[in-house]
């Protein structure tokens, strides 16, 4: 059996999770690691682009709950890539419960600007209805299987106590909508009907008021690969099937199978790619294929998209102080979060957009968010077509016919091939036990095989982090930390020389 240090260590795929399993390998004394990277760059679904003269992130927004409970906060803070005021502690004492307290603008489609006082009731019923969501898990026996179907019954049922059936009460629930559209973008998912209502209080938080990188997301992944001896990094290298529980007389307890033809022995591989490649290709990645329970937990656990879709303009037609601009459609007062017309009218399940700030550094630029079905056929449309949507869109929520934005740049991970969406949620039926299933390393505990042949890491593969970077990067801790272990574990069940 080799040691630590002679070990053949593969990871497939260069995203954070792959990169914070390598960095805790070589820095704990392994010299034989390697990644395979499908494609020219590192980070995966971290991704920093240029918008005219701007920087912003395509893909990982925020560190979600900054502070010491955070591991991406703390290396952030480490290698000097936040913002002071993000390292205030009283930045890192707030507790938002992953819904920042942004300051609001509200149009509607009829050319309104409503006060947030008028949405207010809505707003905070469905803040009220979001924390009972997170209930269930402990409570057990949840009253209806989606997220979706409990608020939209709780709704009826409170609304009829608080709102008349006049136009006030049809504009709360038309708010109601674009709040299940936020929602949707917030938890990946097409829409919350597709959400599991008891497994939603798997989700964790950290305290801390979300931040961003002032120099782009992908410095945190620079600062991490800087630590690599060279040569770890295979890129535009893809893996078509990786051969696991060998029985040939090879050395080797893996060969990885690369698209090119050539075979990479290993004594362990850790997969490291996103669960929606996995949904596509399971069957052919694995040879011999996944047990049943895995392959069935890599059904039951959802994984959607959310685009966003940045905007530039000439000058704001949005307050000094606004954060958050809500597009509230006044014919949705059915709390709807999905179009039925998704050619004809997908631009309506954009809930509305970000402020980037500061504008000093980033002049008059918004940030659409847009998820689900729509959002994967948003992707298919020209540039050219977005932008004449978006356009119509804020010309009729504005009520100004001649607002035209400058420029838009979208987002398209649906299509990507080797994400093919943008990351994982609860879906109806989900459990623990399934995101256990999906981190657990093959062979199972029970084989007379090698151990540890194939492991698993990646936010989906986290119990209650997961949709995360920080539930991606602790993934990656975690089997790197289980191969330490296992090294560590079988030099201590060594027999030690007699010094006679």
């Amino acid at each position: 059996m080799p040691t630590g240090a002679d070990a053949r260590i593969v990871i497939v795929g260069c995203g954070i999770s792959g990169i914070a399993t390598a960095q805790r390998l070589v820095k704990s004394g392994f010299n034989h690691v390697r990644i395979l990277e499908a494609t020219g760059r590192s980070g995966g679904r971290i991704k920093t682009g240029k918008f005219g003269d701007n920087i912003v992130e395509l893909g990982a927004n925020w560190i979600h709950g900054p502070s010491e409970e955070n591991p991406v906060f703390c290396l952030a803070r480490q290698y000097g890539l936040l913002s002071p005021d993000a390292l205030t502690p009283e930045n890192q004492a707030m507790d938002i419960g992953g819904h920042p307290p942004w300051i609001p603008n509200v149009f509607t489609s009829s050319g309104r600007k409503l006060s947030p006082e008028d949405v207010y009731p809505s707003v905070e019923m469905f803040k009220e209805l979001l924390d009972e969501c997170t209930e269930f898990q402990e409570k057990g026996g949840e009253p209806w299987p989606s997220v979706g179907q409990f608020i939209r019954a709780e709704v009826l049922q409170r609304s009829a106590e608080k709102w008349e059936a006049d136009k006030a009460g049809s504009l709360q629930r038309c708010m109601f909508s674009t709040m299940m559209k936020v929602e949707c973008c917030v938890s990946g998912t097409h829409s919350l009907d597709d959400l599991g209502l008891g497994a939603n209080g798997l989700y964790k938080t950290t305290l801390g008021l979300d931040c961003t990188f002032p120099r782009g997301y992908e410095g945190l992944v620079r600062k991490l690969m800087s630590e690599f001896p060279a040569g770890v990094v295979s890129y535009n290298t893809p893996v078509r099937r990786i051969h696991w529980n060998n029985s040939d007389k090879s050395d080797a307890h893996v060969n990885v199978e690369c698209v090119d033809g050539k075979m990479v022995a290993a004594d362990h591989v850790i997969v490291t790619v996103p669960l929606g490649y996995l949904k596509k290709h399971y069957t052919s990645l694995f040879h011999p294929p996944l047990p049943l329970h895995k392959i069935h937990s890599i059904q039951r656990l959802g994984f959607g998209t959310n685009n966003k879709i940045f905007v530039e303009f000439d000058s704001p037609w949005w307050d000094d102080d606004c954060e958050v601009i809500y597009l509230v459609w006044e014919d949705e007062d059915g709390m709807v979060d999905q179009v039925q017309d998704v050619p004809g009218s997908w631009i309506k399940k954009l809930f509305g957009f970000t402020v980037l700030k500061p504008t000093e550094r980033f002049g008059h630029v918004l940030c659409g968010w847009i998820a689900g079905h729509e959002s994967n056929y948003m992707e298919t449309l020209s540039e050219q077509e977005v932008l004449h949507a978006v356009t119509q869109l804020v010309r009729r929520f504005t009520g100004n016919p001649i607002i035209t934005p400058r420029r838009v740049l979208r987002s398209q991970w649906f299509h990507d091939p080797w994400t093919c969406g943008s990351y994982s949620y609860t879906s109806r039926g989900c459990s623990l036990q399934d995101l256990e299933n999906l981190m657990e390393p093959l062979p199972s505990k029970r084989s007379l095989a090698q151990p540890l042949q194939v492991l698993f890491a990646g936010e989906a593969t986290h119990p209650c982090y997961f949709s995360t970077v920080h539930g991606a990067l602790l993934t990656g801790w975690r089997e790197a930390d289980r191969l330490l272990a296992h090294y560590s574990s079988a030099h201590s069940a060594q027999p030690t020389k007699s010094k006679l």
